[in-house]
């Protein structure tokens, strides 16, 4: 049995968890939070994981029942994300492999948020739709690679919504996304935003300019409120990302969609999409907040998954890097 740990910090999470032969034995994370109305800075979130990293390692070790020891794999982020939160990440993960004297495998965050959404809902081979703050994903296996079919030319959906959420000076407690969702489901007025499909492709930055210009000006005018134009914006931007997913899907004969990533959570997102999959004869899968939003086991499923396979990265290239693409990850423990 592979009993394998992974740290996952690219974002505003430092996430620590532990992974045996595909179950999940602990999977703790802090989360940064900033006041409402501000995103977080890359130097601070470091700050943050620096200052957490030990406390959420003790914490996944002592839920899992195990000792350094036990552990036969270190798994850690490379990439994509935030260069400093990454790099504390990786920093703390080196540290460990060299103490612990174990191996080392530097892991794709996107492929980390797939393998741990395949393991969790039993979905074999999906079309995958990967949302969240830095990405905005339509994703199909094929000859070894995740191929993206389409995705986002600008700003991924997640940053969207957060952007919308400091506008309105909305609580990033637990996230921005989740306080939109909320307000949205008694939003009952829909505004006509701009609906920007580019073939295969999606762009929010335009719609993101058009509702940030509007928003202040029609809520002091009582024409619209808060939560009509979250739900404007909601659904919208799903409309937009269910279209290019359905087609992924048209185009690959695929019966299967998985949605990951934190802006998988949400609901309305994932009745929209299941609507989209009952009038195909598809079956949807999705996980909840505990798989979906960034965590330190789906980094150790993806690293346990490559472990197993025969890869592990040597000390000297376990660096981390703010861009890596999807697709450029050959993946050798799939037919």
């Amino acid at each position: 049995m592979v009993i394998a740990i992974g740290f996952e910090g690219s974002a505003n999470k430092l996430g620590i968890g532990i992974i045996r032969d595909g179950e999940v034995l602990s999977n703790p994370r802090d989360t940064y939070i900033t006041p409402p109305g501000q995103g977080f800075l890359p130097r601070d979130t470091a700050k943050h994981h620096q200052a957490v990293a030990l406390e959420v390692l003790h914490k996944a070790l002592k839920e899992a029942h195990l000792k350094p020891e036990d552990i036969d794999v270190i798994c850690y982020t490379k990439g994509p994300g935030m260069g400093a939160p990454l790099v504390s990440t990786a920093l703390v993960a080196r540290t460990v492999a060299q103490l612990w004297n174990k191996p080392i495998v530097a892991v794709n965050h996107c492929i980390g948020h797939i393998e741990m959404g395949r393991l969790v809902t039993g979905a074999e081979n999906p079309t995958v739709l990967y949302v969240s703050g830095g990405n905005t994903q339509v994703i199909a296996y094929l000859q070894r690679r995740y191929r993206i079919f389409g995705e986002t030319i600008d700003i991924a959906v997640g940053n969207c919504l957060d952007r919308f959420a400091r506008v309105l000076k909305l609580s990033n407690d637990p996230s921005p996304g989740y306080n939109i969702e909320q307000l949205a489901k008694k939003g009952k007025k829909f505004l006509e935003l701009p609906y920007a499909v580019k073939g295969m492709d999606v762009s929010f930055s335009g719609l993101l300019s058009y509702i940030e210009e509007k928003a202040t000006g029609l809520i002091e005018s009582g024409e619209y409120t808060a939560e009509d134009l979250c739900f404007s914006l909601q659904e919208t931007v799903f409309a937009m990302l269910v279209e290019i997913t359905e087609r992924a899907m048209a185009h690959c004969g695929s019966q299967e969609v998985l949605i990951v990533g934190g802006v998988g959570c949400n609901e309305r997102l994932q009745e929209m999409m299941k609507i989209m999959a009952d009038e195909r004869g598809a079956h949807l899968y999705a996980t909840d907040e505990r798989f979906c939003i960034d965590n330190g086991a789906m980094i150790a499923q993806a690293g346990y998954l490559m472990y197993k396979s025969g890869q592990t990265t040597p000390l000297a290239e376990t660096s981390c890097t703010q861009r890596f693409r999807t697709d450029e990850v050959e993946v050798t423990w799939r037919d």
